[in-house]
C-alpha cells in the first residue's frame, strides 16, 4: 500500500522537514506500507491572485532534493508545464500531474517520458473510464509505471462526492491511489479560497480501503487551521498514526484489498 503525506504547499523549510521527520518515524513503524513525501512547490489554481502558491520553482526543488538526501524518504511533486518536467523527475521518485490537468497531451506525455513513476490526478469533471485514455497516453510515452488517483467528483456548485464505483472501474485498466483529503474539500466553498469538511476524510478513506485501493494520499499539517492552503481538509499531524492504524486493521480484515 503506498501511503502519499505531506503538506499540501512548502510554506516553509522548517515546517516541511517536520512533517517529513513525522512521516519518516511512522515509516519505521508501519513497515508494510512505502511512504512518500508530497508537497508543492507552486499551488498554479489558488482560487485567488492573493493566495500563498509557495516558494516557487527552484527553491522548492532545493528544499526536496534537501529532504530526500538528508531522511532518505521518496518524494512526489506537481508539474504544471512541460519544461518543469525534466528538473522535476531529477529530484522526486514520482511526477504528478494536478487534476486540473490531466487531459494535456503533452504534459501527460512528457511526464511519461521522464522515466519515472507517474500519478496523474483524475479531474473532478472526468468519468473513471475516461481516465483509460490518461492511460493510453501515458503507456504511448513510455511509462514505466503510473496511477489514477480518485479525488472525488463535482456534484453541483462547491460541492465534490466520491463515488465508489469509480476505483472499481479504474483498477480494471490502472493502479489506483484514493485522495482522501481532497476528495472533502468544498472547492470555492469560502469565496475566494476552497473549504472543506475533514471530518469525512477518514470514514471515505476507510471505504476505499476496503473497496480496494493500491494507494492512499492525504495532505496533512501539524495545525491545519493555520495552514496557508487547503487547511479545512487536511489531517492533522499528530492525528496521522491512528489514521495509518485504522487503514492497516481494514487490510489485515481483508487483505484482498491491496494488491501488494
Amino acid at each position: 500500500m503506498l501511503i502519499i503525506a505531506g503538506p499540501c504547499v512548502i510554506e516553509s523549510e522548517g515546517l516541511v522537514f517536520q512533517v517529513a521527520e513525522h512521516l519518516k518515524r511512522l515509516s519505521e513503524e508501519f513497515q508494510d506500507f512505502d511512504f512518500v513525501f508530497k508537497t508543492s512547490f507552486d499551488k498554479a489554481n489558488r482560487s485567488s491572485h492573493r493566495s500563498f502558491r509557495g516558494p516557487g520553482f527552484e527553491k522548492g526543488l532545493q528544499v526536496l532534493s534537501r529532504l530526500k538526501e538528508e531522511l532518505g524518504l521518496k518524494v512526489t511533486t506537481d508539474v504544471h508545464e512541460t519544461w518543469q518536467v525534466g528538473p522535476v523527475a531529477d529530484v522526486v521518485d514520482i511526477v504528478q500531474i494536478p487534476a486540473f490537468l490531466c487531459r494535456q497531451t503533452d504534459l501527460l506525455l512528457e511526464a511519461g517520458r521522464s522515466g519515472k513513476v507517474v500519478n496523474v490526478k483524475k479531474g473532478q469533471f472526468l468519468a473513471p473510464w475516461d481516465a483509460k485514455n490518461i492511460v493510453e497516453k501515458l503507456k504511448f510515452a513510455g511509462a514505466v509505471d503510473y496511477y489514477i488517483t480518485e479525488r472525488g467528483t463535482s456534484f453541483g456548485y462547491n460541492n465534490l462526492i466520491v463515488d465508489f464505483r469509480s476505483l472499481v472501474i479504474m483498477r480494471d485498466f490502472t493502479k489506483v491511489i484514493f485522495d482522501a483529503t481532497h476528495s472533502v474539500q468544498l472547492p470555492g466553498g469560502s469565496g475566494d479560497r476552497s473549504s472543506g469538511q475533514r471530518e469525512f476524510v477518514l470514514p471515505l478513506m476507510r471505504a476505499a480501503v476496503a473497496v480496494g485501493v493500491d494507494g492512499l494520499f492525504m495532505e496533512t499539517h501539524p495545525d491545519p487551521d493555520k495552514a496557508l492552503s487547503d487547511g479545512p481538509n487536511m489531517i492533522p499531524l499528530g492525528q496521522l498514526r491512528d489514521v495509518l492504524e485504522s487503514v492497516q486493521r481494514i487490510l489485515n480484515a481483508v487483505p484482498s484489498t491491496s494488491r501488494g
